[in-house]
């Protein structure tokens, strides 16, 4: 996740170190803050496997860099696009994050390709909480704050569905599964399969 946001925002052109890092915090901080720690060592990782390069920018300091995609780093960026782990899809924070750099892809069937591995994720049925290995609804449910798991969880599946069907041309379902009845699929992270680009999971 990292990684991509990296190469996402430097496709859109180059940039110096502190303003990459506000980029990404931007996108990424609210839910995982972006440390120098966790930053920079991204950086390097990337700068070792040939994906960026990195300049000295003599106007803002001796220590100061300037950050720019390779041939090698658009081409990674785009295969990362293009063909996302299952954990990419399936977490809420992870697939914004490829959502954010989506139509740097070229070929919208691809960008179609990805948001359709999205959707059937989001209409497989599934809960927070289970009687037995049925998964139970909010009205099946006494806890009220429970209950408000299940809700909130419903509500954000059946906004980003419909978003989904739109921008895929699809219509709605006249038995949608975002009905009363449905549970609504929980955006929880699975976990993570490590990249072999830069042995980096993120």
């Amino acid at each position: 996740m990292l990684e991509l946001a990296i190469l996402g925002f430097l496709a859109e052109g180059p940039l110096p170190g502190h303003e990459l890092r506000r980029k990404v915090s931007q996108l990424i901080g609210y839910t995982r803050p972006v440390s120098d720690g966790s930053l920079y060592p991204a950086i390097n990782r990337l700068a070792r496997a040939g994906l960026l390069d990195r300049q000295a920018d003599p106007r803002a300091g001796a220590a100061r860099f300037v950050l720019s995609l390779t041939e090698a780093g658009h081409a990674d960026m785009l295969e990362r696009l293009r063909t996302p782990a299952d954990h990419e899809i399936t977490d809420f924070t992870r697939f914004f994050t490829l959502l954010a750099f989506l139509s740097e892809l070229p070929d919208v069937s691809e960008q179609h390709a990805v948001l359709r591995r999205r959707l059937a994720f989001l209409e497989t049925p599934a809960s927070f909480f289970y009687d037995g290995g049925k998964p139970l609804r909010a009205e099946e449910v006494d806890d009220p704050y429970r209950r408000g798991v299940l809700l909130t969880a419903r509500a954000v599946s059946r906004t980003e569905r419909a978003w989904l069907r739109e921008v895929l041309g699809e219509e709605p379902f006249e038995d949608d599964p975002a009905s009363p009845d449905e549970v609504g699929r929980p955006v929880e992270p699975t976990e993570p399969t490590a990249r072999t680009t830069t042995g980096d999971p993120a």
